[in-house]
């Protein structure tokens, strides 16, 4: 199977989710034009009010379809967009990617995978228990994170449902995602 874009997303005001676009441009170094998270500096409020001087490594959201149909077995409903993603994508197991992946997406727009989005509590304000499906623990007891990839603007583009994802891996040795 190939690696697809399914839908992209943006708000340009602070909302947990996202509406669903016909196309969003990246910017590079920015993230998503007209997007309340673009910026060189962070967005997120939690992270503002921590250190707002911080690099905004979270600059696109992606999430894997997958992660719905699993979510549909748990009888949670969600749809592209509703968890704040930017660009919804299927037949790329974007949690294994490393740190450094740069993804090509569409015809010009190229992002490079800084992390593992670590969801937060608004998640259970958007559906009842959902956090629990979306975080939990492995049998050895560590924190497995299924929300989704974080990534930067490289190369500025437009993208659409549809655009094909070519993946890059890193010069090894990989380093495994962790939360950014």
């Amino acid at each position: 199977m190939s690696a697809v874009v399914t839908a992209v997303s943006s708000n340009s005001e602070y909302s947990f989710t996202k509406p669903n676009r016909k196309s969003i441009t990246l910017l590079a170094g920015l993230g998503v034009e007209g997007d309340v998270h673009a910026g060189v500096t962070v967005k997120h409020r939690s992270r503002v009010a921590q250190d707002p001087t911080q690099p905004n490594l979270r600059q696109v959201h992606l999430i894997h379809e997958e992660l719905f149909s699993e979510l549909g077995e748990a009888g949670f409903q969600v749809a592209p967009g509703e968890l704040g993603e930017n660009i919804t994508t299927r037949g790329i197991d974007l949690l294994r990617l490393p740190v450094g992946t740069l993804l090509r997406i569409g015809a010009e727009a190229v992002v490079e995978v800084t992390g593992l989005r670590n969801p937060c509590l608004q998640i259970d304000n958007f559906q009842d228990g959902l956090l629990k499906q979306v975080v939990g623990r492995d049998d050895l007891g560590n924190i497995v994170r299924k929300a989704g990839i974080m990534s930067i603007v490289t190369e500025g583009g437009l993208v659409r449902s549809g655009d094909m994802i070519k993946v890059e891996l890193p010069d090894k040795p990989h380093r495994p995602l962790d939360r950014v």
